[in-house]
């Protein structure tokens, strides 16, 4: 009877080391696609494929969210002026806000959620969308990123979306280094940390 709760107790500890390894192990491979592309708040075409030079830190968002998103964006704005001082923001890292609703959140509207945190002059911080013309494809472009990255988002049909809570530290080769909480749980400290890591 103790041999077999040995074996339970082993089985179950390799089965829970194994999904652990599993879920490190996948996190570590992802990567951005090449071929992704996007339009910006500009009008401009983005293809992170092209942009090989700095660290980003990406944020999926929806200009209609009540909470999270807002609370995040504003979260990342403090972490830019800490940066700024370090003097690495725009030269060693730069910001992506990628929002999960390109359908309302044209280019025009995030000009205007831009404006609302006082960085709408900043060419360091993008904010991507697609074109209400080509829809589909754009939501295509969007799965790509947001598997890649296991964000997770779905419109139960009243325009409020639900969504994982994760921002997403990418290197110059838009691979995968690590990810942080979105809303309150968002700590400017540890981002700050792990980018001045990253870089120096």
């Amino acid at each position: 009877m103790k041999r077999i709760y040995i074996i339970c107790s082993l089985a179950v500890f390799l089965g829970i080391a194994g999904g652990i390894s599993f879920f490190l192990i996948r996190d570590a491979n992802a990567a951005i696609p090449a071929s992704t592309t996007f339009i910006t708040q500009s009008g401009d075409t983005f293809n992170f494929g092209k942009d090989k030079t700095k660290l980003k830190l990406i944020e999926f968002i929806y200009t209609h969210c009540p909470d999270v998103c807002p609370t995040t964006t504003q979260k990342m704005v403090d972490l830019k002026e800490d940066l700024l001082k370090k003097g690495i923001y725009g030269k060693g890292v730069e910001f992506v806000t990628i929002t999960i609703d390109p359908y309302r959140d044209t280019s025009e509207i995030l000009q205007e959620y831009k404006k609302g945190f006082g960085i709408e002059k900043d060419n360091n911080w993008l904010f991507l969308t697609g074109e209400k013309q080509q829809i589909k494809d754009d939501q295509k472009q969007l799965r790509k990123i947001t598997n890649a990255l296991q964000f997770q988002y779905k419109d139960p049909g009243n325009g409020q979306f639900i969504h994982s809570t994760f921002t997403y530290l990418v290197d110059e080769d838009n691979k995968f280094i690590t990810k942080f909480p979105m809303g309150k749980e968002f700590n400017k400290q540890d981002v700050y940390d792990k980018i001045l890591d990253k870089i120096e």
